[in-house]
C-alpha cells in the first residue's frame, strides 16, 4: 500500500511538473529578444537616413536591444517601403518613411505594389522639416511678392528646379506654382544635390529645399531664401513663413515616421510607440535634430493614421490639379 501511494505520487509530481513546463513555455517572450532591422527606402546620408540613425540609437537604449538601419533605395521609395509590408508582423522590421509615403499613392495609383492604409502599422510621426524658398542670388526679387510679380510679368520665362519625383520638395515647387498662379517652366531633377548646383550656377531661377541642403549657401549669400512651409526657423529667423508671405497654402513640409507591417500586436506596437514617443520628447534627441533643421514630434498611432489619412487627400488634390505623371 505504502508502495502503491509512493508511486501514485511520483506520477502526480512529474505531471504537475510536465504542466508547469508547458504552461511557461507558452508564455511570450519579451520583446525584443534579438536585433531590430530598421529599413530605409532611400540611400545612406539622406534626411530620412540622418532622422533614422538618430532616433533608433536612442530607441536601441529604451528598448535594451540594438536597432540597426538597412537602407533599400531606388524606385521612388517603393523598394524599401514594399520590403516593409512584406517581412513579417513580428516587430523585428520596421521602417522610417518619409512623405513620399504619403505622395505615392496619388502619383502611381494602380502601379503602387502595396496598400499604403492596409499593409502597414503607423507607429509613430517622428519629426518634419521646414522647405526653404531659395533662388538664385542673381535674380532681381528679394521676398516672395517680387518674385510671384516677376513670374507674372514674363510668363514661361522663369526656371523652377523640381528635384525628386513625389518628394515633398517637388510636391512644395508645384503646390507653390498653382497657389501664386504663376507660368514658370519646371526642370526636374533627380535629387535636391544637381539642383542645388545648378541654381547656384544660374541655370535655373529658384526651388524649394530642405534646410541643412541649402543653410551654408543662403549664409554665404550664394542663395537667397524667400520664405520657409512651416514658419520661422531658428537657423534663419530672418526669414519670414510662406504664410507672411501670403500664401498659407504652401505648406509643403518632408516628414519622417516609424512604420510596421500590418497586423502587428498590440503589445509590441506598444512597446514601440512608446520607445519612440519618449525619445523624442527628450532634450538630447530634439537638440541633435533641431541642429540638423528637423522639429521633434514624437506622436501616438493613432495620430499618425491621421496624419497620413490627411496626407493622401493633400497630395492627391496637389497631384490632379498639376497633373503630375511617374517620369
Amino acid at each position: 500500500m505504502q508502495c502503491i501511494n509512493r508511486r501514485s505520487l511520483l506520477i502526480g509530481l512529474t505531471s504537475a511538473a510536465t504542466t508547469s513546463l508547458s504552461g511557461a513555455r507558452a508564455q511570450p517572450q519579451p520583446y525584443p529578444q534579438r536585433p531590430v532591422r530598421v529599413i530605409v527606402p532611400y540611400a545612406a546620408g539622406g534626411a530620412s537616413d540622418i532622422v533614422a540613425r538618430l532616433v533608433v540609437a536612442a530607441m536601441a537604449e529604451k528598448l535594451g536591444q540594438s536597432l540597426f538601419v538597412d537602407n533599400r533605395g531606388g524606385g521612388a521609395s517603393m523598394i524599401g517601403t514594399q520590403a516593409i509590408a512584406t517581412a513579417a508582423p513580428d516587430g523585428y522590421t520596421i521602417g522610417v518613411v518619409d512623405s513620399a509615403f504619403s505622395i505615392n499613392p496619388s502619383l502611381f495609383g494602380a502601379k503602387l505594389p502595396y496598400d499604403t492604409k492596409k499593409d502597414f502599422t503607423p507607429v509613430s510621426l517622428l519629426a518634419r522639416t521646414s522647405l526653404l524658398l531659395v533662388v538664385s542670388e542673381s535674380l532681381p526679387v528679394s521676398n516672395v511678392k517680387e518674385l510671384v510679380a516677376l513670374a507674372k510679368s514674363k510668363p514661361g520665362a522663369l526656371s523652377m528646379a523640381t528635384a525628386g519625383l513625389g518628394t515633398a520638395v517637388h510636391l512644395g515647387c508645384e503646390q507653390f506654382r498653382q497657389e501664386a498662379g504663376i507660368d514658370v517652366v519646371s526642370v526636374p531633377y533627380r535629387g535636391g544635390g544637381p539642383s542645388i548646383i545648378d541654381l547656384l550656377g544660374g541655370k535655373v531661377d529658384f526651388t524649394f529645399s530642405t534646410i541643412p541642403a541649402v543653410l551654408e549657401h543662403v549664409r554665404g549669400n550664394n542663395l537667397k531664401a524667400l520664405g520657409s512651409t512651416t514658419g520661422r526657423i531658428a537657423q534663419l529667423p530672418d526669414v519670414p513663413s510662406m504664410v507672411e508671405a501670403g500664401l498659407p497654402k504652401v505648406d509643403a513640409a518632408p516628414d519622417f515616421g516609424i512604420v510596421a507591417p500590418a497586423n502587428l500586436s498590440p503589445a509590441i506596437l506598444s512597446q514601440l510607440g512608446t520607445a519612440a514617443q519618449g525619445v523624442l520628447k527628450s532634450d538630447d534627441l530634439r537638440r541633435r535634430l533641431d541642429e540638423i533643421g528637423c522639429e521633434s514630434i514624437g506622436s501616438t498611432p493613432g495620430e499618425y493614421i491621421a496624419h497620413i489619412d490627411a496626407s493622401i487627400e493633400k497630395w492627391r488634390h496637389i497631384v490632379t490639379a498639376g497633373n503630375i505623371k511617374p517620369e
